[in-house]
């Protein structure tokens, strides 16, 4: 019982220590445009809060700036890319990367986006 105990509370441990991990860095981008084709570029997030960020990409020849939020192990953004609004929602692996979909208002279907962490 002892055992079971220990290694119950160290489990926990993991997953606090999973949730408490810091969001904020640089990021290298891997991602699928709309048609399928791949893109590349790196990202940067810069914490506001503990749970509010701001966040850059450069990627494909382009830039594009939005504000993000985490929630455990959800963290999305909204972002402006030339005059366009989209928004991107991930999934915060154990691994501390960021796997996620993205869309653009007004289009229809999604991208994917991994973000690892540099």
């Amino acid at each position: 019982m002892r055992k079971l105990t220990l290694s119950l509370a160290l489990l926990g441990l993991a997953s606090v220590s999973a949730a408490a991990q810091s969001i904020g860095g640089t990021y290298t981008v891997a991602g699928t445009n709309f048609d399928g084709s791949t893109y590349g570029g790196e990202a940067t997030v810069t914490l506001t809060s503990e749970t509010t960020c701001t966040i850059h990409w450069e990627t494909g020849g382009s830039s594009s700036d939005g504000i993000c939020m985490r929630n455990d192990d959800a963290f999305s953004a909204g972002y402006v890319m030339g005059k366009a609004v989209g928004l991107v929602v991930y999934k915060v692996q154990e691994d501390g990367s960021l796997h996620g979909l993205w869309t653009i208002a007004g289009k229809d279907g999604n991208g994917t986006e991994v973000l690892t962490p540099k």
